[in-house]
């Protein structure tokens, strides 16, 4: 398994090439390092050297699947459940991620990406692996690392209020963490040698949590749902994030003005579509997305909505998932549904939900690929130890074993 200084080590050394050329150079670390890092760094040199028999990507890969703490099979821990489930219009083009301990103690990260288009499968897992390490690479080149986001950030409530514009500083520096890692991001998937994007893409909702603090950053429909309790102690859905989809006024204007399309087609009216100019394609249902470059010079973007809430004792859980549960299930069903099962099973459970109401509400369409992610933000309560269910090729060494009966 690899730590958290291995972490920050590898992350220098294999997560900053395409950050460096928008920033400078790597002296922004500003310490001599010392003889253990050197070996350690010495030790990622032999992993990513170009000399070696397998790819580089390949090894970062073998790499990321040994990382403490990083979940993205189905699956739970304390801290978070997962569960992904291929539906019936072919491979499963979802990926998710939960990362405890991320960077620094006390800080989570967790993301679902929903692929779409020929290589949509390989886009998603792409952003799944390689967009932590970018949003890290910014914090280390922005001085942040060292320290970690929670001496400013647990104090951005007071910045959106206004009361201190110093408090401000690190909020605004993480934002502008999450726009640099998500333009990164985009450009790398431009230029990748393996994956063609033109005409594939994949949303990504992702959160980053510590302390209390909670920051996220979305592009395309995938969305986040906030399980709270109100006054009366009820048990409440609160909407995180906006579905970035093309009917929406704001993003609709943004496209015609670049000289792309937006309409429907006649047997799915209420899907709002993008369109190249002059050709009845390739009509993408959301209005902004990693890849899909096609549409890039027509107003698609992969710039993120970005928005900050103050965790209280009565928010229990955020519930990340894809379109396939939110198409089926109203956010007041899916806080229901999880509160109401255990935790180890809880995305599960959700998924299961959204195949029984796709069956119901759509018996002659395809159950659409679902990917879920529970981040439950009491962990206290829960005595779960991690268990992850391999599918596939995604087998993880060291963390392979079922899901227990009846969960």
């Amino acid at each position: 398994m690899v730590g958290l200084e291995c972490f920050l080590d590898v992350v220098r050394a294999l997560g900053m090439g395409s950050c460096l050329s928008i920033d400078g150079s790597a002296a922004a670390y500003g310490s001599v390092p010392s003889s253990d890092s050197k070996r350690r760094r010495r030790r990622v040199a032999a992993i990513s050297s170009p000399s070696s028999t397998t790819p580089s990507a390949n090894n970062v890969e073998m790499w990321l699947h040994r990382v403490d703490d990083r979940m993205f099979l189905n699956g739970f821990s304390d801290f978070a459940s997962l569960f992904s489930k291929q539906g019936k219009k072919g491979v499963n083009q979802d990926a998710m991620i939960a990362w405890e301990n991320f960077g620094s103690a006390d800080t989570t990260f967790c993301g679902v990406f929903d692929g779409h288009g020929p290589f949509g499968h390989m886009v998603a897992k792409k952003v799944r692996d390689a967009l932590p390490l970018r949003l890290t690479s910014q914090w280390v080149l922005n001085g942040n690392a060292r320290n970690g986001p929670a001496d400013d950030l647990s104090e951005a409530a007071a910045c959106h209020e206004g009361k201190d514009e110093e408090r401000c500083d690190f909020f605004m520096t993480l934002k502008d963490s999450f726009l640099k890692a998500f333009k990164v991001m985009d450009k790398e998937l431009k230029l990748h040698p393996r994956i063609d994007c033109y005409c594939s893409g994949t949303t990504a909702v992702t959160l980053v949590k510590q302390g209390q603090d909670l920051v996220i950053a979305n592009v395309g429909d995938s969305r986040a749902v906030l399980g709270t309790r109100d006054k009366d102690g009820s048990l409440v859905a609160v909407q995180l994030t906006v579905d970035l989809k093309p009917n929406l006024p704001r993003e609709a204007e943004r496209i015609r003005l670049c000289k792309g399309r937006v309409f429907a087609l006649q047997n799915e009216p209420e899907i709002a579509r993008v369109w190249l100019p002059n050709c009845n394609s390739p009509g993408l249902a959301m209005a902004r997305a990693f890849g899909d470059f096609c549409l890039k010079d027509f107003g698609l973007i992969s710039v993120p909505d970005i928005s900050y809430r103050r965790l209280t004792e009565k928010d229990e859980f955020v519930v990340l998932a894809t379109d396939g549960i939110w198409d089926v299930l109203t956010n007041e069903e899916v806080v229901d549904i999880v509160a109401l099962a255990p935790r180890p099973s809880a995305a599960r459970a959700l998924v299961e939900s959204a195949t029984r109401a796709w069956r119901l509400k759509h018996p002659y369409a395809k159950v659409d690929d679902c990917a879920v992610v529970c981040l439950f933000l009491d962990s206290s309560t829960s005595n779960t130890t991690s268990h992850f269910s391999p599918t596939g090729e995604e087998m993880s060494s060291g963390k392979s074993l079922q899901y227990p009966e009846g969960s």
